[in-house]
């Protein structure tokens, strides 16, 4: 028999404001007086002068029948919840016969709060199996819970699999947000952006492999001035004044700070809300008093009484984070007295906080989905509410401070924290030039502030002798770390070297690598050095991208951002930073600490095969990136970023796309050919912009992948009209007869026109299609037209005049008549020239036709004449 306790859940303390009014403390005593009511009806079948209950345990099974080696899920329990929500009954099994009378016992299990809980079967042969659950006596509250089982089930195993849901494919056309929530296989490409994530890495987007942009959207006022001012730009912020900083990206919305930072609250922040799937602006608003937008959450929450996903916008004020709803930017709750660390965020966007206290040997975890409730309906509990979250309430107040742990570390560990990997290691350092100590601390459950190593080791000979430096800006010293590879990444900034270390001991694995050209000392935030795909890459002001293997150290291959044009003043290479990385692909970008006015042209941008450095796409001139404030990121597979030259925020993505296509309205016959024309159009939002339709009445056409820079670059900057290339389009028909077949690939020219001369084969009804398939760069279209095709007139002939027959007139006297003599005038007659008449060419038809008509005129003449006669 079991015994259960009502057991005390950690973090389940209430606190009661005693300053509300009155209506508020008779609403909660009317509160606590239903829910005794509701618990009593809950138990109402106890008896109670025997303090016993009889049990009915119960068994489902789905699906049911179930195809052999497929998984079943299995439902058991009893009808009777518990009042606790950390409760549940404990130590039921399941007995299972199979098809040939052998048992099998699955469990001991223990169901949650509803009296319920589920597990998995895998039925290994066909046939019938019998299930039955078992539910043991156990006391619960003083309440005595009879052993029962369920009535035994039949679980049907047949040859024949079960048929699922079938899934869906992801997007072949242009789409939007919402997802509807039943497309589940699109979460692999609708990744979001919360803030910049560690080592860039962003995965979930299908990462655009063109730089066919979307549209455009003016951040503040760029470009050339112009002018008495010149041929200079406006501020773009770069140094110290960064714009477009802490932008988020949450279900397909862009949120960004329309203004610098400086200032602070003194002055107006607003924070504005653009659809990044159309350019749309959908709100802009001030945020509480002036508060600037600093990070984003998607918080999932999962518990008995509810489930669902609350996304969040929080701004920083101090140690006061304010949370606003996402879809509205309306204020919902906030928490003072925070503690400070770096955000790292679980798989259910819970944000954590680890604190760690090296004088005085100690170390805690704070999570803040502890502050606000850790059980039933979220959302309820924290509207319009304030949480102090100090660590002075732990132990008085647990349930909302969000204090998960404090644990006791090791007391003299040198250095610093360097890395923090979420419910792993915490990792530290202390670097100098003539030894090296790396140690971590275990965070996992269970092992929270055991001493997983401290390693010191020698420093080599150089970093002495050279007098190597750790410590400061460039990127000198302890540059990145994987928590997947275990490795940590150290540079050397004089030498411009890089050394590996193990996460695991603290030892050096690998090191020295080749020195990295020499403008890479002077490296900063830009030239991030960041770890993906098991691999190291560094950018810098050489313009080199360095790939490296990060557990060897050796070098996989280069790219020079090569600057052609001379434009940079540095290096022969444009400055190059790491923007982000996503989808096998790593795309950098130029951008400098203060760059000189007129800003150089043509700085690039590029796409880069993160496995072997292949350009996938480069593009000069359309996107200079900031140093001082926000860099690209991506989110729902579009890229999003902010361009120096002129101010402008883009989305950059595969587009949608419009084809029309035309033939002769008329019936041709049969015999004859006719022309098919029609167009391919560019119709991303950013074509609606007013300047663009005047500049395009007919629609800005669709070119190739490998024309799309230049081409975004005369379309969206004006740039002088380039040479390009359209795109194929195939064309087919559907014939009379139900035949389906090709007709023909033609290529657009640069005004998006296509064109083919066909003649068709048999005579009826045509559908002629025109498909563009789609590129890289927009996705594809199609459209129908008609034909009637009739059959071929007969061959004309000529057709040669009748003969009149010669017809005898008869006999007749003429009576004698005396004439009156009268002289007529003699008057010359013109000479003109009787024209030849040329035989017609007249069909058969109208040969026929003719014919009848002539006879029907002689048969009349000849009635005629013998009246007369008569």
């Amino acid at each position: 028999m079991f015994f259960l306790k009502k057991r005390k859940r950690r973090n389940k303390k209430m606190t009661i404001n005693y300053g509300t009014n009155k209506s508020k403390i008779i609403t909660i005593t009317l509160s606590l007086l239903l829910t005794l009511s509701a618990i009593s009806v809950l138990f109402s079948g106890v008896n109670a002068q025997t303090s016993t209950k009889t049990t009915y345990a119960y068994i489902g099974a789905t699906p049911n029948p179930v195809g052999v080696n497929g998984q079943a899920l299995l439902h058991v329990g009893i009808p009777d919840p518990i009042g606790t929500a950390a409760d549940g009954w404990e130590g039921l099994t399941i007995t299972v016969t199979d098809p040939q009378g052998n048992e099998e016992i699955l469990g001991p299990l223990r169901t949650d709060s509803t009296g319920g809980t589920g597990t998995v079967y895998t039925p290994t042969m066909v046939g019938t199996y019998t299930l039955v659950t078992n539910f043991p006596e156990q006391e619960y509250d003083g309440v005595l819970f009879k052993a029962s089982s369920s009535e035994p089930l039949d679980l049907i195993v047949t040859e024949e699999q079960v048929e699922y849901y079938p899934g869906h494919s992801l997007p072949t056309e242009y789409w939007g947000r919402p997802i509807d929530g039943q497309l589940r296989e699109w979460s692999a490409i609708a990744g979001d952006w919360m803030t910049t994530p560690d080592n860039k890495f962003a995965p979930n987007n299908d990462g655009p492999e063109s730089a066919h942009i979307l549209w455009a959207k003016p951040l503040t006022m760029g470009g050339l001035v112009g002018g008495a001012v010149g041929n200079v730009g406006y501020e773009n912020g770069d140094a110290y004044e960064g714009f477009f900083a802490n932008s988020v990206i949450i279900a397909g919305r862009l949120y960004y700070n329309r203004y610098k930072s400086n200032g602070g609250s003194a002055i107006e922040q607003e924070v504005v809300c653009v659809d990044i799937h159309t350019g749309e602006e959908i709100w802009s608003k001030i945020l509480g008093n002036n508060e600037r937008l600093a990070f984003g959450q998607n918080f999932y929450w999962n518990s008995y009484n509810y489930q669902g996903t609350f996304p969040f916008l929080w701004t920083t004020v101090g140690s006061t984070w304010n949370a606003y709803d996402a879809f509205t930017g309306r204020w919902v709750y906030n928490m003072t007295d925070v503690p400070s660390g770096s955000n790292l965020y679980d798989s259910n966007g819970a944000i954590y906080r680890y604190q760690v206290n090296l004088k005085d040997g100690w170390m805690m975890l704070w999570n803040t989905s502890r502050v606000v409730s850790d059980e039933g309906s979220f959302g309820r509990a924290y509207l319009g509410q304030t949480f102090n979250v100090s660590a002075d309430d732990y132990t008085t107040r647990p349930r909302n401070s969000g204090y998960e742990w404090n644990v006791s570390i090791p007391l003299g560990l040198p250095g610093s924290v360097k890395a923090t990997f979420l419910e792993d290691r915490i990792i530290g350092a202390d670097l100098t030039n003539t030894e090296v100590t790396i140690w971590g601390i275990s965070v996992k459950p269970g092992e929270e502030g055991t001493l997983l190593f401290n390693n010191t080791w020698s420093a080599p000979a150089d970093w002495t002798t050279g007098n190597i430096s750790f410590w400061g800006m460039m990127n000198r010293g302890w540059v990145a770390a994987s928590a997947e590879d275990k490795v940590a990444v150290l540079n050397t900034k004089e030498t411009r070297q890089l050394y590996g270390v193990s996460l695991e001991t603290g030892d050096l694995i690998w090191g020295p690598t080749p020195s990295m050209y020499y403008l890479n000392m002077w490296d900063d935030q830009l030239s991030a050095r960041v770890i993906a795909y098991g691999k190291l890459y560094v950018g810098g002001v050489s313009g080199i991208v360095y790939c490296y293997d990060v557990n060897t150290g050796d070098l996989l291959w280069t790219y020079e951002a090569e600057d052609p044009y001379t434009e940079y003043l540095f290096s022969n290479n444009w400055w190059i930073g790491t923007q982000f990385i996503t989808d096998g692909k790593i795309y950098v970008g130029h951008g400098e600490h203060s760059g000189n006015q007129p800003l150089p042209r043509g700085a690039p941008f590029i796409c880069l095969n993160a496995t072997t450095g292949d350009v996938i796409w480069r593009t000069d001139g359309l996107f200079r990136q900031t140093d001082w404030g926000g860099f690209a990121m991506i989110s729902d597979s579009t890229i999003i970023a902010m361009d120096t030259y002129d101010q402008r925020i883009y989305a950059i993505g595969k587009g949608p796309s419009a084809t029309t296509v035309t033939a002769p309205d008329v019936g041709v016959s049969l015999g004859n050919s006719v022309m098919i024309r029609g167009t391919v159009t560019d119709i991303s939002p950013g074509t609606k912009d007013s300047i663009l339709t005047m500049r395009f009445p007919n629609g800005i056409p669709v070119v190739a992948d490998e024309d799309m820079g230049n081409w975004m670059l005369y379309v969206y900057k004006q740039f002088e009209l380039p040479d390009v290339t359209g795109v194929e389009v195939k064309l087919e028909v559907l014939d009379p007869n139900g035949n389906f077949y090709e007709i023909g690939t033609v290529t657009s020219d640069a005004s998006g026109m296509f064109k083919l001369f066909w003649e068709p084969e048999v005579p009826g009804e045509y559908t002629i299609i025109a498909t563009f398939k789609g590129t890289e760069s927009y996705w594809g279209s199609y459209a129908e037209t008609a034909i009637g095709v009739t059959e071929a007139a007969s061959p004309a002939i000529p057709i040669e005049p009748e003969q009149t027959p010669d017809t005898q007139q008869p006999d007749t006297e003429t009576p004698d008549t005396e004439q009156l003599d009268t002289q007529t005038p003699d008057t010359e007659t013109p000479d003109t020239e009787t024209p030849t008449a040329e035989a017609p060419l007249i069909s058969t038809e109208l040969a026929i036709i003719a014919a009848v008509a002539v006879a029907c005129v002689i048969g009349v003449a000849a009635y005629l004449a013998l009246r007369k006669r008569k």
